[in-house]
C-alpha cells in the first residue's frame, strides 16, 4: 500500500482547474508528491463534469478560464454542494481577487506563485475541514447564533447557515472571544494561520459573514466595526430574540 506523508489528508482528492498545461502539470506534480489524489481539468465544463463524477475535497481553480470563468465555475460547484476553493489569480487584479472571495473562495494565490506555497495553502484549508478536537467541540451560543465546531454546523434562530470554511472559522473564533476587539492582522493570524497576507481577505469575509448573521448587514450589530482597530463580536446583540 502506498504510504502518504503525514501532512496530507489521507485520500484527499484535489481538482486542479487551469487552461495552462504547464501550470496544471507543475501544480499536479507537487500535490501528487504531497500525497493527494489529483484530478485535472482544462476548462469550466470539464471541471464540472469531473467534480460530478468524483466530488473533490478541494478545488484549485484558475480565475481566468476560457469560456466559463472561474467565478462561474465556483458558483455552479457551490450550487451542487459545499467544497473548499483556492483561486489562482493574476498579480495586481485586486478586484478579481475580491470577486473570487465574494463568490465563496476560501483562499487565493496570485500568479506567479511558489508551488510549495500552494501546497501549504491546500494543507491549511483542508486542515480546517477536519472535526474539531473533543476539548474544543462544545456548542457555542450567543446573539441568537449556535455553532457546533465538531459537526461544523451553524444556525441562527434554529435556521442553518450556509457558511464557507473560512466564514465558519471566523464565526467560531468570534463566539469563542466575545466582546474583544481584534485587528485584521490578528484575525488573519488566528483564523487563517498566516503571519502576513492581503488584509482585504479578512474584510471581505467579515462582510460576507455579516450578510448571513446580521438582520441588517448595512447596520451590523453582531459583528461590529471598531474604528481604528478592527472588529468585535457583541454577544448581547439579538439575545432577546433567541
Amino acid at each position: 500500500m502506498e504510504q502518504r506523508p503525514p501532512n496530507a489528508e489521507a485520500g484527499a482528492r484535489v481538482l486542479v482547474v487551469d487552461d495552462d498545461p504547464t501550470v496544471a502539470e507543475i501544480v499536479t506534480g507537487y500535490l501528487d508528491r504531497a500525497g493527494y489524489v489529483v484530478d485535472r481539468a482544462g476548462d469550466g465544463p470539464d471541471a464540472l463534469a469531473r467534480a460530478a463524477a468524483h466530488w473533490p475535497d478541494l478545488v484549485v481553480l484558475d480565475l481566468m478560464l476560457p469560456g466559463m470563468d472561474g467565478l462561474e465555475v465556483c458558483r455552479r460547484m457551490r450550487g451542487q454542494g459545499p467544497v473548499p476553493v483556492i483561486m489562482l489569480t493574476a498579480r495586481g487584479d485586486e478586484d478579481d481577487r475580491i470577486l473570487g472571495l465574494e463568490v465563496g473562495a476560501d483562499d487565493y494565490v496570485t500568479k506567479p506563485f511558489s508551488p510549495r506555497e500552494l501546497v501549504l495553502r491546500v494543507e491549511s484549508v483542508l486542515r480546517r475541514t477536519r472535526p474539531a478536537p473533543a476539548a474544543a467541540s462544545g456548542l457555542l451560543r450567543a446573539a441568537g447564533l449556535a455553532v457546533d465546531p465538531a459537526a461544523r454546523r451553524a444556525t441562527k434562530h434554529g435556521n442553518e447557515l450556509a457558511l464557507t470554511i473560512r466564514e465558519f472559522d471566523l464565526l467560531t473564533f468570534f463566539l469563542r472571544h466575545p466582546g474583544r476587539a481584534f485587528a485584521r492582522e490578528e484575525l488573519m493570524r488566528e483564523v487563517w494561520g498566516w503571519d502576513f497576507g492581503d488584509l482585504s481577505t479578512v474584510t471581505v469575509h467579515v462582510r460576507r459573514l455579516r450578510g448571513k448573521v446580521e438582520d441588517d448587514p448595512a447596520r451590523p450589530r453582531i459583528v461590529q466595526t471598531v474604528w481604528g482597530v478592527g472588529y468585535r463580536f457583541d454577544p448581547a446583540a439579538g439575545a432577546g430574540e433567541e
